[in-house]
């Protein structure tokens, strides 16, 4: 089941850099090809000679500006809105092997690009998903029970009459569609900062990562906290934390217990012992945020750190390129680096280090 290109969404707006980040990484790995994407429109395609060699050999946890990864296996166009179903069924007859033993699927996400055109089309993506899943399984292509093993199958709507089939593997993916976390904001949550963070433990840190580094007793900081979003969510995991920042908290906070807050910068300001968690969410250039973190790392002050990069307006892929080269590169020791421009960011990246 070859595919004919590497298909990925992306924020709204940011398909220069997801294509600018494809290219090279596809270069890198010796992939002569090209990205198409148009601005605005919410994914970024990538054509190639061996996209399935190159989905194989990119995995999705490598890329920053991608939400989910697919290999495009199919486009359909101008198909009749009275019939969306034959033609899916036909073009898996043509395109997927005859001698499968078993459901080649198991599961169908029936999506659309998160974007002014895109969105529209929801209501139409859960009628279809819900038509087309019995089809898939009476035809054998699609399980009768969701099988975590099998690869996934992708009707991603561009339009009523234009759409892409493709396919993921659910441990080279990510595991909501469109790849977007459905998160509620909590009525206690002090900002909407708080599902960034949110989102960020679970996208940067995997299900063992969280029960032992999100645990009653662990210690942090968190380095310009004001209005407290992103303490309470550490809070929130039994950490002890220590909110620096000259602006107030909100008062719930100390409620825990396990909050202390000093007024100071959270450029100058060190532990006076190691701590197991740093935070950060300053807005601040970018490289100026990389070299403290750094310094964070390089002094041990912290174990792991999570913090946000405010990316300018132009070039927007290679200043995230610098900047987490120059993390590593101030840190002075190998890091292990976890980046990704998630749903809750906006002109920004998430990152996840700690040393190796």
């Amino acid at each position: 089941m070859s595919g004919d290109a590497l298909f990925c969404h992306c924020r709204p707006g940011f398909e220069p850099e997801l294509a600018a980040e494809l290219a090279e990484r596809a270069a890198a790995l010796g992939h002569a090809g090209y990205p198409r994407t148009q601005r605005g429109s919410g994914f970024v395609e990538y054509l190639c000679d061996d996209a399935a060699q190159l989905a194989r050999q990119l995995p999705f946890a490598a890329l920053i500006f991608a939400r989910q990864k697919l290999l495009r296996l199919a486009e359909l166009r101008g198909i009749d809105p009275r019939d969306r179903i034959g033609p899916v069924l036909a073009t898996l007859d043509t395109i997927c092997s005859h001698d499968r033993d078993g459901a080649a699927f198991g599961e169908l996400w029936v999506e659309h690009p998160d974007s002014d055109a895109g969105r529209p089309l929801s209501g139409l993506a859960r009628s279809f998903g819900n038509a087309l899943r019995p089809a898939l399984r009476k035809a054998g292509w699609l399980s009768a029970r969701e099988q975590p093993r099998l690869p996934r199958l992708h009707v991603v709507l561009l339009d009523g009459d234009h759409l892409l089939l493709g396919r993921s593997h659910p441990g080279d993916s990510a595991p909501w569609p469109q790849g977007i976390p459905r998160l509620r904001m909590h009525a206690q949550a002090p900002s909407r900062s708080a599902l960034k963070l949110e989102e960020a433990l679970l996208v940067l840190l995997d299900r063992d990562e969280r029960a032992a580094l999100l645990r009653d007793g662990l210690t942090g900081a968190d380095l310009g906290a004001a209005p407290g979003g992103w303490t309470w969510v550490m809070l929130g995991h039994g950490l002890h934390m220590t909110a620096i920042d000259n602006g107030p908290l909100r008062p719930h906070l100390f409620e825990t217990g396990r909050l202390e807050h000093l007024r100071a910068d959270g450029f100058r300001w060190q532990p006076a012992q190691p701590l197991d968690w740093m935070v950060c969410d300053m807005v601040e250039q970018p490289r100026r945020v990389a070299v403290r973190m750094a310094a964070w790392l390089r002094e041990g002050w912290c174990r792991q750190t999570i913090f946000n990069l405010k990316l300018p307006m132009k070039k927007r892929w290679d200043e995230t390129r610098l900047c987490l080269d120059l993390l590593e590169a101030q840190a002075g020791r190998p890091l292990t680096i976890r980046a990704r421009q998630l749903y809750h960011d906006r002109e920004e990246i998430t990152v996840f280090a700690r040393p190796r």
